[in-house]
């Protein structure tokens, strides 16, 4: 089954990779470099990996790693971007590497997560 989503969702990144050029333009037009957003996530049995998101918010935001309700730091083009979840397309690339799948549990970032939470 792995394989399939992984497959799929290499073909979604070949498919969709006008909007991936549209979207990143629109983001250096808007918000300048760097387009992605990485960020440290937790994945299954407790591993460790680099999730990737189009950027939807200022450089250099107060180092917080969690959105709050009306958070100031959400640019113009990031809410835009976050209401049609266009945001969450370069995750296609977390599925290709196996790192995470299309449906399960959403990764969390890792100090909201124990290794017990895991058992």
């Amino acid at each position: 089954m792995e394989i399939v989503s992984r497959s799929l969702a290499a073909l979604m990144l070949i498919i969709l990779s006008p909007i991936f050029l549209l979207i990143s333009s629109g983001s250096l037009l808007f918000q300048g470099f760097p387009i992605l957003f990485k960020q440290e996530r937790v994945g299954f049995k407790y591993n460790l990996f680099k999730l990737y998101k189009f950027r939807t918010m200022k450089v250099n935001n107060d180092n917080k790693s969690v959105t709050e309700t009306g958070d100031r730091r959400i640019t113009t083009w990031g809410k835009i971007l976050r209401k049609i979840k266009l945001d969450e397309l370069p995750q296609l690339w977390n599925i290709v590497k196996g790192d995470m799948r299309f449906v399960g549990p959403r990764p969390e970032v890792e100090h909201y997560v124990t290794k017990e939470s895991f058992r």
